[in-house]
C-alpha cells in the first residue's frame, strides 16, 4: 500500500483492468439473450393481482352513516356528515322512524395509507377495493374524493373469489338447507284434581247463638 491507500498492482498497466472489462461485457453479453422483464407503462398496462388495493369505491345505498370507518381509521381521513329524517308509519296506528341520511362521504387519499381497516369494519359492505391507481392530481387538494367520485369507483370492483371446494359450507347458506329438527310428540299430563274427601254422614247444623243483652239503661 502506498500513502494514497492504492495498491501496488493497480498502479500497473493492465493489472486488473483487462479481466474486469471482459467480466463485464461477458454479463452484458449473457443480460441480452434473456428476455426483458419491463414493462413500459403506460403504454403497457400492467398485469396487478385481482385483489389489488387501489382506489376506496363506495356503494353509497348501503351506507348508514354509523361512523364506524370514520372512528376506526388511524388517519383521521374519511369525513361524514348526516342527518335524521323522519318516515311516516305504514300502517293505521303505527309508530314513524328515523333514519339515517348521507349527506357527505369524503376520503382524502394524501393522507390514507390503504391498511383496509375501513372496508373490514363496515358491517353493510358499503365500502370495496378497486385495482384502480391512476388517480393522481397536480394539486394535492384534488386527492380528497368525495361520494360521487367514490361511487365512480364501483363498476371496476372484481367480484369477490370463488370460495375453495374443500373449504366448509358457509354458516348462511347451511341455515336454509339444512332439514328441519324433528319435533318428538310428548303425551299431554292430565290437569291436576284436587282431592276430594269420601262421602260421608252430612254434619249437623249447629244452633244460633244469641247475643249477649247489654244492662239497661237508667
Amino acid at each position: 500500500m502506498t500513502d494514497h491507500g492504492v495498491s501496488e498492482p493497480a498502479k500497473k498497466p493492465g493489472g486488473i483492468g483487462i479481466p474486469g472489462i471482459l467480466k463485464g461485457l461477458a454479463t452484458t453479453a449473457r443480460t441480452m439473450a434473456k428476455p426483458t422483464h419491463t414493462a413500459e407503462y403506460p403504454d403497457a398496462p400492467p398485469h396487478l393481482p385481482p385483489r389489488s388495493r387501489g382506489v376506496i369505491a363506495l356503494l353509497e345505498e348501503n351506507c348508514t352513516s354509523c361512523m364506524l370507518c370514520a372512528r376506526e381509521c388511524p388517519d383521521w381521513c374519511i369525513y361524514i356528515d348526516s342527518h335524521k329524517e323522519t318516515i311516516p308509519a305504514t300502517t293505521p296506528g303505527g309508530r314513524e322512524r328515523q333514519r339515517n341520511v348521507l349527506d357527505r362521504f369524503a376520503i382524502d387519499f394524501s393522507l390514507c395509507m390503504y391498511c383496509g381497516i375501513c372496508i373490514e369494519v363496515c358491517p353493510f359492505d358499503a365500502l370495496h377495493w378497486s385495482p384502480e391507481f391512476e388517480y393522481s392530481e397536480l394539486d394535492i387538494r384534488d386527492l380528497l374524493h368525495e361520494k360521487e367520485r367514490l361511487g365512480q369507483w364501483m363498476p371496476t370492483v372484481p367480484p369477490p373469489s370463488a370460495l375453495d371446494e374443500r373449504s366448509a359450507e358457509p354458516a348462511e347458506i347451511g341455515a336454509t338447507t339444512r332439514p328441519g329438527r324433528l319435533v318428538r310428540s310428548t303425551p299431554a299430563r292430565p290437569a291436576p284434581t284436587r282431592a276430594t274427601p269420601p262421602p260421608g254422614p252430612a254434619p249437623e247444623p249447629t244452633p244460633p247463638t244469641a247475643a249477649p243483652e247489654g244492662p239497661e239503661p237508667a
